[in-house]
This record gives C-alpha cells, structure tokens and sequence, in this order.
C-alpha cells in the first residue's frame, strides 16, 4: 500500500499559461487521481483488516487475557490488558477501567482509538485499563445471553488480577456496549464499580416530534420482520454494515457529499485523517441473525430495559434497579442517534418518585454536552480531554455520592480558582443535585406518544409471527452460503471496496499516475475565484441535500402519527383504553411503593446509631447539602486527611456516607440532634474533628450564606456542653407524658 503523503508544493515563477481558469482544471484534476489514490488506499486498508483474525484500531499495545472463543458457551469476545505507554505508569491500587466498546456494525478498539481516548485518560489518571473487544464473525449459534455471561466472567477475572484495588472496576460502555453492561449489572451487581454509559440508547421510544426521526424506522417497516428478513438473508448472519448504513441515512448531505467533498478539495492534508478513521468506520462486522433479532424485539422496538420486562432464559429478570454502583450518563443534545431523551428517558421510566431512586440505593449522574455528535461522544479528543478526564480523575467521587439524581457541572480553571491543588485537570467538576422533575423537563414524557409505539410493537409481533410461518420456510429453502456472500458483496456497503481497490484492474494504474501527480502538483492559488465558485456549488448541493432530509424526516414523522394514532389500529391490537398506561411503570407498582414506605421507617430507626467518624461524615454532609452539589476540592481534601489518618477504606466510608445521607434526609432534626452523642467526650478530639470538616467545607471557596450557618450550628453541636444538653433534653422528652 502506498503511503498518503502531504504535498509541499513549490513556489512558481511565473502564473499559468490560461490563467485562472487553466489553473483551477489543473488543480482540480490533480485532486481528483489523488481523491483516487486515497480511495484505493482505503479498500486495500479494508481487505488487509478483513484478513486478520482480530482487526483493530487500537493505538495501545494490548495482551489477551481471556478469549470467550474458548468458554463452554463459545462467544467472539476477548478480554484485554491495554499497556500504558512508555513513561506512564498505572497504579495496580486503584480500581481498574473496563471499557466495553459498541458492536453496532464496526469493529473494535474505538475506545482506545488515539492517545486522548477513554482508555488514554484512564492510564493517564493512574488506573489499569481494560478492553473488551470482538472478533470480525460470530461463533455458531451465540445469544446475547451468552456475551453477557462471557462479560461477566471477564469481570470476575479483572476482580481476580487487582484484589488490593480500592474499588471494584468503572465500566464504561459506549453505544450499544452501555445497554450490554446494564444488562449484566442488572443481574450481577456485585461486580462493578461505577459504570459510565456514553452515547448508549436505553429508552427507545423517547424523543421529541420534529427532532427524532430514526426512532420511527421500526414502526414505518411494520416492525422486526425486516431484521428476521436480512438475518435469513444472510444465511443466519446479519451484516453489521446494514446498522452503519442506517447511521449514515440520518445525514444524507454528509453521506453523499459532505465526506467525499472534503476529502476531494483538501486532498492534500485529509487523506491520512480519513484512511485512519475508515479504518474502524468502514471495518464492518457480523452478528448472528438471533442476536440481531433479540436486540430489535427486546429493545429497539420492545423498549422493555426500562421497564424490567427482560427475562433471561434461566429465568432471571434483568431490573436495572438491582444495580447499586453509581451510573453516569453522557449524551449529547448534537447526538441524531441517541439524543438526550433516549439516554436519560429510562430513569423517568423506572422510578415513580425521588425516593423510589433514594430508597434502591441508586446514585445516578448525567452530564449533557451542548453541541458534540454521536461519534464524538466516545473519538474526540477534546471530549476526552475534558469529559472523560473528569469522569476518570473523579471516579472515586462519583463512587462515593449518596444516593440519589445529579447532573455533572464543569467549569474551567482559571488563575482565580481556589485550592488549585486539589484540582486534578483543566477542569473542576461539581455535582449537583437534581430531581426527577429536571429529568422530566428534558425527556417531556408523553402517555399519548407511548400509547403510539406500544401499537407499533404489538403490530411489529403480529408481522414477525406472520413472516415466520408463511415467508421464511420458503427462502430458507434456497439460501445458501455462497448466495448470501453475492448479496453481501452486492450491497452499496461493500461494492465500493470492490470497486476502488486493486481487484478493479481500472485501478492499477491509479497509483503510479497519484505518485507523478505529488511530484508535479500544482495547487491552485487560494485566492483563485474558481475556488470560491467550488465552494459556493458545494454550499449549495448541502443546502438541497438538507433541506431533502427535513423533507423527509418531516414526511415519515406524519405517516407514523397517521397510522399510530388512529385509536381503531389501537383498539384492534389490544394496546388498550387511554386511561390505562400501555406499559408497566415498576415504580409505581403498589408493592414497590409498600417496600420504599417500609424501607423508610427502616432507616429513621437507625438515626442515632455511630460514633464520631459517623458525625464527622453527618456533619460534612450536612453543610455539603446547603451548596450547589458535590465539589471535587472538598472530596480530594477529603481523600488527603483519609490517607493521612488510615482511615476506613473506600467501601467502608461509600456505606457510610448512604446511611449519614439518609439519616439527615428522612431525618433533619433528629439527625443533628443525635450528632453530640455520637460524639467523644474529648473536648480536643471534637475540636481535631471540628477543624477537619471546616477544612473540607472550605476546599471549594469560604463557606457563605447557608452554608456558613449551617457551620455555626455544627459549632454549638461541637462544643463540650452541647453533650449534656442534648441528652437532658432526650431525657426530658423520654418522661414527658403522652397526649392523650
């Protein structure tokens, strides 16, 4: 393969011979053998990747750890230890970083796919770091259920490689990974740490009429029949270039012209940027056909993640309330494939108020960039470099939050921020508190819109059953091997390869002529006028190619509403009257609300129970709720008197900050006042006490306003006759006759 190069044109003497016109045709043809060469470039990269048992794109050296190839239920997963570059060293103390990547069509690596990645800041922060990938093909006959118990099982060994870290792994998931991990942290909780969805769809109805167009496709395809259809197509495959497709028909003016225009007009710096990137964009994979059909049935269509409505075949249900590690959800609002609403809808649909999500133990973080796409969710650098960063350099943090909803704030530094040096980045992350009215606000639940595609999923059941007994016999009958390979090479996913690499004997010559036109290039000046006419054309085809996808999205909205909302088609599918929710809310069930009544009392019960390193973390808790969240200053200044002290480990003071969170939450008054008891009578130990949790509170900025008060309260709580006080008063309050 010939290497991309970068022209370095030299200066002409003289401007050329037919002016402007001569030199722009000159120009333009170059880049054209050139655009040539690039494109050729990229399918001899596609067939060399295709050849290679596991293709990648890491930029990390890796080791296989475990190949789930090998397991009593063979799947085409593997587990890998990623090396930290040289003059990087990890920490084998710290918890590990697990990062599951998307296999939506594309192959793996994605998560380490430059310096500046997930995998790259993990390492950076000092922690081990994990991939899990995939091969190209699945092995015979493997299920979802097989890759989540192959899942389990890597984690089980990572646990096993660090049983001195502070912390079980942070497993992060990007794309279809982060429905895969939640799947498996919905039955075995017990091996992750905090896990960080990123850009993952895990409530698939939700979105908003005129800027969610892809949500439609199931319903406007009559539903999972067409998925049952490829899979049969391809003789028990489905082709993953098919998801990448679809991805691409959400853009068409990128798709058809942006991407190529780009590439065409700065032929000569873009090249090795976009061979890079089709590395992993054009590395399409394979799953098998059940796979496929599990995944659009269960949650595509079914949208039953949300609602614990999963159960696997062995018979357990799958409830993402069982998970007790801290979820962190990153989306976009610039993400066309999984907006805000299908990222965070799912919280709305399985807990029926904030003390249902407290109550589960649940602690639950977003964070919602402005402007990032899909991709760049989980491959920019910048988002790297800020997001990602923050999560990793807080990970301990976010572990430790008491339960309840929080949206991720970050802010600059800048030379006026105080306490610098417990500031790990660029960046100070603070956690703020939210409701389940924010989450609210941004999914904008809507009972008629559900209704919707509850018809769409109960007609996407009655088609499936129908094309499985009428249909699918038959071409089962003659699909063979050999057929369903013609029809993949067929395809406008694959032909493209065929069509520039060297199996085309047009393009043998197409190297040799690109090496002569980098000898003798001849760039077109920038102030040349045909450029800006180039320019204004391409502006132009964008403008019609965008304003066809408004057309579009716009058409196919109105034909899905047309057919869902006729309440006869409701009627006629039993999705039910409109007083009646056309899916179960768990939240809302009158056991759960039982349980969380009875929970509660349970917590108010232990109120006064613990000793002074229990105040101490009532205390700190209790001014921390008077600010604007949870400060990463206060916590590293935390962690720095903890180490100082040898304190309880990471686990033990997670546990006690919940049961201190919910004292003073279901319990304000009771909880101070039990604060002097639990108290040494020491009066230098309380005050030791009282200036490190001064010490804290101030890492952020001198405590102000409510804050500051609340530090006055604790002052007098503190002091060495507030003791006494406060059990003359309980004693007082035990012999005071009972109103009658």
């Amino acid at each position: 393969m010939s290497k991309t190069t970068v022209a370095q044109p030299g200066k002409r003497a003289d401007p050329p011979a037919f002016g402007a016109f001569a030199e722009y045709m000159t120009d333009a043809m170059q880049r054209t053998v050139l655009y040539w060469d690039v494109m050729r470039q990229r399918s001899d990269q596609y067939y060399t990747e295709k050849a290679k048992g596991v293709p990648h794109v890491l930029q990390f050296d890796a080791e296989l750890v475990l190949d789930a190839r090998t397991f009593d239920k063979p799947v085409n997963y593997l587990l890998a230890r990623i090396s930290p570059p040289a003059g990087m060293a990890v920490d084998p103390l710290k918890r590990p970083f697990v990062v599951v990547d998307p296999r939506a069509g594309h192959g793996p690596g994605i998560g380490g796919f430059k310096a500046d990645s997930e995998l790259g800041v993990a390492m950076k922060a000092g922690h081990p770091a994990y991939l899990v990938g995939f091969t190209p093909e699945p092995m015979p006959g493997q299920t979802i259920e097989d890759i989540m118990h192959a899942e389990a099982r890597f984690l089980e060994k990572v646990i096993a490689l660090h049983p001195r870290a502070e912390g079980k792994p942070c497993v992060i998931g990007n794309c279809q990974g982060g429905w895969a991990i939640l799947l498996v942290a919905g039955i075995r909780p017990e091996l992750f740490g905090p896990i960080i969805v990123a850009g993952s769809p895990l409530s698939y109805w939700a979105g908003v009429e005129g800027e969610n167009p892809m949500r439609y496709t199931g319903g406007l395809a009559g539903g999972s029949w067409v998925t049952a259809l490829a899979g049969d197509l391809g003789n028990g495959k489905f082709d993953g270039g098919m998801l990448v497709e679809n991805f691409e028909n959400l853009n068409p003016s990128n798709t058809l012209w942006t991407k190529k225009y780009n590439l065409w007009s700065k032929v000569d710096t873009e090249g090795a940027r976009f061979i890079e990137f089709e590395k992993w964009w054009g590395g399409h994979v394979s799953l098998n056909a059940e796979e496929m059909q599990w995944i659009v049935d269960e949650l595509f269509v079914g949208n039953r993640l949300a609602t614990a409505e999963i159960v696997t075949r062995e018979g357990e249900r799958v409830d993402l309330r069982n998970i007790r590690s801290p979820i962190v959800c990153f989306c976009s609002k610039g993400d066309n494939i999984t907006p805000p609403q299908q990222a965070l809808g799912w919280i709305h649909d399985l807990y029926g108020s904030d003390d249902d999500l407290r109550v589960c133990g649940q602690t639950i973080v977003y964070a919602v960039h402005e402007t990032v796409g899909h991709l760049g969710i989980f491959v920019s650098g910048g988002v790297a470099k800020k997001e990602h960063q923050e999560f990793a350099s807080n990970i301990d943090l976010i572990d430790v939050l008491p339960p309840g909803l929080y949206e991720a704030v970050m802010t600059r530094k800048t030379a006026e921020s105080v306490h610098q040096e417990a500031i790990s980045g660029d960046w100070i992350v603070r956690f703020e508190p939210r409701t389940l009215d924010d989450i609210r606000a941004i999914v904008q639940p809507d009972p008629e819109n559900e209704r919707r595609f509850a018809t769409a999923r109960r007609i996407s059941e009655i088609n499936l059953g129908l094309y499985r007994s009428m249909v699918q016999p038959f071409i089962k009958s003659f699909m063979t091997e050999q057929y369903a390979e013609w029809l993949k090479k067929s395809k406008h996913t694959e032909l493209p390869f065929e069509i520039y690499s060297d199996r085309n004997p047009l393009m043998k010559q197409v190297a040799g002529l690109a090496e002569h036109v980098r000898e003798n290039r001849q760039p077109a000046a920038p102030d040349n006028p045909l450029l800006k006419w180039q320019a204004t054309v391409s502006d132009g085809i964008i403008a019609a190619l965008d304003d066809y996808r408004d057309r579009r999205d716009a058409g196919l909205e109105k034909l899905f509403l047309a057919i869902y909302s006729s309440p006869m088609l409701q009627a006629m599918v039993g999705t039910g009257p409109a007083d009646e929710p056309p899916r179960p809310r768990p939240g809302m069930a009158p056991e759960r609300i039982a349980l969380i009544k009875g929970r509660i009392a349970e917590l108010k019960a232990g109120v006064a129970k613990g000793g002074a390193r229990e105040a101490s973390i009532r205390a700190l808790l209790y001014v921390g709720m008077a600010g604007a969240g949870a400060d990463e200053r206060s916590f590293n200044t935390l962690r720095e008197m903890r180490s100082e002290n040898a304190g309880m480990t990471l686990e033990e003071f997670k546990q006690a900050v919940r049961e201190q969170y919910f004292s003073l939450v279901l319990d304000p008054e009771g909880a101070l006042a039990a604060i002097p008891k639990m108290l040494p009578a020491d009066a230098a130990k309380r005050k030791r006490i009282l200036e490190a949790i001064r010490r804290t509170a101030d890492a952020a900025g001198a405590a102000t306003g409510e804050g500051a008060g609340r530090l006055a309260k604790l002052e007098k709580l503190f002091a060495p006759g507030a003791r006494a006080v406060t059990a003359k008063k309980a004693s007082r309050k035990a012999t005071r006759p009972a109103k009658s």
